[in-house]
């Protein structure tokens, strides 16, 4: 059966596809000492693909499955492999040289942990300790997740890359260090004041780097990709940036005497954008999950007050408030803060998210670098 569009009807269309979940594994062997690496990749493009949708045309398709070959392929042959910035970036800058319809690729990448397994040394000198040649562990449910884009829309030798890269699902904890006191009390408070208690969430930090231009391949096949120029801080720095990011973000949640969430993430925040030039944008979300301390007094036993003296908690699991990410045009319908304004070239804002489990997070963008090169 046909089914015909009313002639009165107009739309305007804005096409992306592509194939989600594809899984990869790769080794890197370099005589006995192996890398590895695993992915979960997300491809889409877009470009002159309307008539697939409008009139059927099959022929402007690049099938996801295609798609998904070209992946494994160059999981194969690019030298970029190892490090998910740059093999998202070649993934899609194959995409839009190759297929000359095609004018933007978006490239996921989802890194799982693989850690060395520590041995002790083969020599046995000392009772030293360092990692297999050859065997890893899952040391952390945290993954690595980057998000490019490739761009040519100006030209297919006018290429623009655009990366974004982060953590998710970092789960820490600390005992004490944690307050949150002096709020707002009025009628409808209830919640009581702490000066000692549990702070735990899982971190989900995505920072965004500076677009890069990206040199178009002039291989028949489309396959080379060149790195920029790399500098410290910046996406040619990818690892670097990364490690930096994860290392500041431990550090300050462990040392960071807390007087709340916010004020702790928006120092994370500041850290990242300080030590890494070339991050434009740094979002911290943290999902408060909350401990409550167990009330024995039923049977004599004191575990409630003073909270510095709890020992025993409860650790409650849901509700869950999954993050959110609010637009400029979104603000009328979150609560701003005071610091919301622009500050020595700084545009910070940070939201409160109301519900059963807190969310707290926060943009900073990098207005002015040198602003901020003494603290």
């Amino acid at each position: 059966m046909s089914f015909e569009v009313p002639a009165h009807l107009q739309t305007d269309l804005h096409a992306q596809y592509g194939k989600d979940k594809i899984r990869v594994l790769r080794v890197v062997r370099e005589g006995d000492w192996h890398q590895v690496v695993e992915y979960n990749v997300t491809v889409l493009v877009e470009g002159d693909i309307d008539a697939s949708y409008t009139k059927a045309d099959n022929s402007v398709v690049v099938a996801t499955d295609s798609m998904k070959n070209i992946t494994y392929y160059l999981a194969k042959v690019s030298p970029h492999v190892l490090v998910p910035e740059y093999f998202a970036l070649h993934l899609g800058t194959h995409l839009v040289s190759r297929y000359l319809h095609i004018h933007k690729a978006f490239v996921t990448i989802e890194q799982l942990r693989w850690s060395r397994i520590p041995v002790v040394n083969a020599q046995g000198l000392d009772g030293a300790v360092e990692g297999h040649k050859h065997s890893f562990l899952r040391d952390g449910d945290d993954k690595r997740v980057i998000k490019a884009e490739v761009d040519a829309s100006a030209g297919k030798d006018k290429l623009v890359g655009r990366v974004s890269a982060g953590i998710t699902d970092l789960l820490v904890l600390k005992s004490t260090g944690s307050s949150f006191t002096s709020f707002i009390r009025d009628e409808y408070t209830t919640l009581a004041e702490v000066d000692d208690r549990i702070f735990s969430t899982a971190v989900d930090l995505q920072y965004t780097f500076t677009r890069v231009d990206i040199t178009t391949p002039v291989d028949d096949k489309k396959l080379n990709f060149t790195l920029g120029e790399s500098a410290k801080g910046s996406l040619w720095d990818a690892t670097g940036v990364a490690q930096r990011a994860r290392d500041i973000t431990l550090k300050v949640f462990a040392e960071d005497d807390s007087a709340s969430v916010q004020a702790t993430l928006y120092k994370m925040a500041q850290m990242v954008l300080a030590q890494n030039d070339g991050v434009q944008v740094v979002t911290y979300a943290l999902p408060n999950k909350h401990y409550i301390p167990v009330d024995m007094r039923y049977i004599g036993v004191e575990n409630v007050t003073p909270p510095s003296k709890a020992e025993v908690f409860m650790p409650i699991a849901a509700p869950r408030l999954q993050p959110i990410q609010l637009a400029d045009d979104d603000l009328d319908y979150a609560v701003k803060s005071d610091a919301s304004k622009e500050m020595a070239g700084w545009h910070v804002f940070l939201f409160w998210i109301p519900a059963f489990c807190d969310l707290i997070a926060t943009t900073l963008r990098h207005c002015l670098v040198e602003s901020y090169k003494e603290i």
